[in-house]
């Protein structure tokens, strides 16, 4: 079986404490996630941004190919999930 994604990995290792997330558009934001989850090479997780939008929720998802990690946006106002971005880098957050 091929490996699991890098980013994946380091996500699930590091939370719940807080993890710093890199975008690929270049933005960053520090998360919870209350749970992640491996399925095979399927990743997943869902958590909150603790730096910012905090009334929105967020998860993350493999690509098909399961080359990425997607993060999806789903704020109070919003019927479903958007994608905001691919997440490039993960690392533990500073308290």
């Amino acid at each position: 079986m091929p490996d699991l994604h890098p980013v994946a990995k380091r996500i699930h290792n590091v939370q719940p404490r807080p993890v710093r997330l890199a975008l690929d558009d270049g933005e960053t934001g520090v998360f919870e996630f209350s749970s992640t989850e491996f399925f095979q090479r399927e990743f997943r997780g869902e958590g909150v941004r603790i730096d910012a939008d905090g009334d929105a929720e967020f998860r993350l998802i493999t690509s098909d190919d399961y080359e990425s990690v997607l993060l999806g946006r789903s704020g109070p106002e919003e019927e479903g999930w958007t994608v905001v971005g691919e997440v490039v880098e993960a690392e533990r957050a500073e308290a």
